[in-house]
This record gives structure tokens, sequence and C-alpha cells, in this order.
């Protein structure tokens, strides 16, 4: 994997009229039943318990879970050459309680990644394990290659998924100590 730093910058690629968009997407099955993974990745106070470069999420505007929902991320998503933490400014655009997905925007960031859409999507597996499939698109980005970037948000959105697992567990461990 090519190695990323600092900024990025947006560019416009535009093809027919329309910016092109770069595409990624990464599964990985939790072996918890559907209703517990979903617990903690629908929840953003449950950020860091599963993105462990994420350190606070900050409510800003409206009520979580219901779309136009809008909270500020911060931490070390993506290296920055001064050594400061990264923030995303993001807002939920749809939540589907029913089919278990949701969808937000990166509307601003330190990261050049403003405009990005976000989609996280459960479905159950059987057995007690759930499917995740999180997908994405970006603006094109200048200076860098699409697959380097692409390569990249999936290496750090799969290892997030492989980290539900030991939250889901952290939190029954909780509930376990308290009682």
């Amino acid at each position: 994997m090519a190695s990323f730093n600092g900024h990025i910058s947006v560019a416009a690629v535009e093809t027919e009229g329309k910016k092109r968009k770069w595409h990624g997407s990464v599964s990985g099955i939790v072996d918890s039943p559907l209703d517990k993974v979903w617990t903690i990745v629908s929840q953003s106070k449950r950020l860091s318990q599963w993105m462990p470069m994420v350190e606070q999420c900050i409510d800003l505007v409206g009520d979580e879970g219901v779309p136009g929902y809008v909270c500020l991320v911060s931490g070390f998503m993506f290296p920055q050459q001064d050594g400061e933490r990264s923030w995303i400014k993001e807002r939920l655009v749809t939540m589907d309680l029913t089919s278990h997905s949701y969808v937000y925007k990166m509307e601003a960031s330190n990261v050049g990644l403003d405009g990005s859409i976000n989609s996280l999507k459960l479905i159950d597996y059987g057995d007690g394990s759930t499917l995740v499939n999180w997908s994405f698109e970006i603006d094109p980005l200048e200076g860098t290659f699409e697959d380097n970037i692409i390569d990249y948000l999936g290496f750090l959105y799969k290892s997030c998924i492989n980290r539900i697992q030991g939250a889901i567990e952290d939190a029954n461990k909780k509930v376990y100590e308290t009682c």
C-alpha cells in the first residue's frame, strides 16, 4: 500500500459535464448478531470503540439518528504534516432502521475529503453473524492516484470493521461487570 501523508486537496474532473467520482467498498463478517452490531455502529458516541483513530465525536446540530444530524469527529484518521489531529464534520443523510443502514456526508474537514459520501449497511449473515458493507464515493484528489486513495480508505475502513467484534465484547463485559 502506498503511503499517504498530509493534507489532500480536491480536484474537479469533468466527464460529460459531471464530476467523476472515485468509488470503493469493503466488507467483513462480524461474529455477532445484527442487532448487537447495529447498536455499536449506529451511535456516534461509540465511534471511538470501533474506530481506533477516532478520539472524540461532538454533537453539533440535530439529534443523533435523525437525518440532518451533524457531528464533528476528530482524531488521527489521516496523518497531518503538522502533527495536528484530523477533523471531519459529518452530516447524516439517511438512517434506515429497518434495513440497518445509513449514509453520511463529510461536509468539511482538514483532510480534503469534503463532499465524500459514505454508506454503511448490515446484513444478517446467519448463525449469529453479520455482514458489514461500507462503501464510499469521493471526488478525485489532486496530487495522488485513485488506486492509492481507494486502497488507503479501504484499509482504514476494513480495520474499523475488524474492530467491531471487540467493541461488542467490551460493551458486554461492562454490562456484566455492573450487574
